[in-house]
This record gives C-alpha cells, structure tokens and sequence, in this order.
C-alpha cells in the first residue's frame, strides 16, 4: 500500500487482484471521513486500507468487470451509498445509489473531489476524480506508456480525444493516479504522446496502443 499526503487529504493506494488493479481511499485528513474509489477485486484489502476511517461513499470510475468485483461486498460491508456514472450504470446493469456526472463535486469530511468524464472510447463514461492540489484519479483513461484499452478506432480517437482535451489541460505537474500500474504526471504522458503523434502509420490504431509505438 502507498500512502500520499495530498494537502488536505491522504490518498491510499491498494493494488489488488490477477490485474493489478488499483483501489484507492481518500481520506480527510481532518475528519476521517473517506471515499473509496473502485472495487475491483479484494475485498478484505480494500476494508483493510479504508479501516478506522469514516467511509462515506464509493466512487465508480467506470464498471468493467475487473473493476467491480469486489462492490457487493464492500457495500455489504460499509454501509454507504455507490456513486456511479448512468452511463455506466445503464450500460453495464450494474445499480448505483446516486448519478455521478461530468462536473460533480463529492464532499467528505472538509474535502472534495471533482468528476469529470475522462475515458469515454475506454468505457461509454469513464470518470475521473480530481482532488485540489494536484492530483487526480483517471481510472483506465491513461497509463504510463499509453491510453487505455480500445474496441475499434473510433473509440481510440474518442478515447483520446478525452485525454487531450480533460486530462491533457490539467497543468503538468498534476499527479495522475491509472486503474493500473504507477502514477505518472500530466507533463510526463503530454511528452509520451507527442512521441506517438510525431508518428504517421498506414492503419487503423485501437486495442492495446503504446505512446512509443
């Protein structure tokens, strides 16, 4: 687990499952209330980094199936209302208890995060969430190295599309925490993807896209 002080907030960060999905826990470090942000796999980790705080939701960045595994269960076991995109909710047939839309703020405690849609072309809706000071949670929009997974090229343009114009403008010392792997920075993933789009190719580009290719 790797804990961040965010300024107001501490940002937990869990890997979990055959994936290596992120989870994470943003607590107020004034209150001890918390969000958790996915439930992907893992449920008695997930409560184990969320323990002794005041959890007061969980935050969806999209449903893919590696993400929601563990949901049932941790709701089951918090109490607390899940906020999910309806796009999301709709799509995958998967119940929230209240909408989470583009431009939102979530409260906990004397904090808040901002959504935003970042990831559409990864999934009809996919989410971020932006914590005050520089941080931001982009679930699978964006990776070290690439964007997220694609189905065809019209979702990789979408899909980047969404990066370039929500995640790209964020300023560059912004920490960027993926669905997957490391961190990055909005500065560092503006250079990878300057390599890839400095690059003219012959065919459609979608599925798995490295920024070096």
């Amino acid at each position: 687990m790797e804990t961040t002080d965010a300024g107001a907030a501490l940002i937990k960060k869990v890997r979990v499952g055959d994936f290596g999905n992120n989870i994470y826990v943003l607590i107020c470090k004034k209150t001890n209330d918390s969000v958790i942000v996915d439930a992907s796999f893992e449920a008695d980790k997930i409560l184990a980094a969320a323990e002794g705080t005041n959890v007061r939701y969980i935050l969806m960045t999209h449903c893919h199936s590696d993400h929601v595994q563990a949901l049932d269960e941790v709701k089951a076991a918090t109490g607390v209302p899940v906020g999910i995109p309806p796009v999301e909710a709709a799509h995958f047939g998967i119940q929230g208890d209240f909408d989470i839309n583009d431009g939102d703020t979530i409260r906990f405690g004397e904090c808040e995060v901002g959504a935003f849609l970042a990831a559409p072309g990864h999934s009809p809706a996919g989410t971020a969430f932006l914590l005050p000071g520089g941080h931001c949670i982009v679930g699978d929009a964006v990776f070290p190295g690439g964007p997220g997974r694609t189905n065809s090229p019209e979702d990789f343009e979408v899909l980047v599309d969404n990066v370039q114009k929500r995640v790209y403008t964020l300023p560059d010392e912004t920490v960027l925490y993926p669905g997957h792997g490391d961190n990055t920075t909005v500065g560092d993933s503006k250079k990878e993807y300057a390599v890839f789009a400095s690059k003219e190719r012959s065919g459609p580009v979608y599925g798995d896209v490295l920024w070096s290719e």
